[in-house]
């Protein structure tokens, strides 16, 4: 998916960690309708202490039974497929959907073998000598992101920037 994001909507942090305004640039090349941002569990902290930095505690919301960072009401997705090298990785904004235009699952056509739902294949693989069965679950599928301002990637998003606050204590 990284290798079909057109070069206008790739763009570089400001100072190297993520910041609110980064993620303000993402929402300005994805404004249609931004369904979430994606990115690995690092880049999330990276950014709450960023936020919380600046005084702008990212609010969190609760989805499917966990909490999760939002930025502009949006929220930040984890995804360890994102990689992390030389302490940078990306975060992507998308918007979703065949209706909005966004990025869309593709799913192989029915006929697989041991098809169970849209490229869902299920074969059974045999039992071992403790009778427990083995089966080989498969999913096929693929994205397609259907406009060009459907996805913005932020890069060069660094992980390891920490701060050092002081505390002053008054007697």
């Amino acid at each position: 998916m990284l290798n079909n994001i057109v070069p206008g909507q790739r763009i570089s942090t400001l100072t190297g960690a993520p910041t609110p305004d980064d993620l303000d640039e993402l929402i300005s090349l994805v404004w249609k309708e931004p369904a979430f941002f994606l990115a690995h569990t690092t880049a999330i902290a990276a950014f709450g202490r960023e936020a919380t930095r600046r005084g702008v505690p990212p609010p969190t919301i609760t989805l499917f039974g966990s909490p999760f960072l939002t930025w502009r009401g949006l929220p930040l997705v984890p995804n360890n497929k994102l990689k992390i090298e030389n302490g940078k990785t990306q975060i992507l904004l998308l918007g979703t959907g065949e209706s909005r235009r966004g990025v869309v699952g593709l799913y192989q056509p029915p006929g697989l073998p041991g098809e169970q739902g849209f490229g869902l294949a299920v074969k059974f693989m045999g039992i071992n000598r403790k009778a427990i069965a083995s089966y080989l679950i498969s999913l096929y599928c693929s994205l397609a992101i259907r406009t060009d301002d459907a996805i913005a990637v932020l890069e060069n998003v660094e992980v390891g920037k920490y701060h050092d606050y002081k505390h002053e204590y008054r007697k």
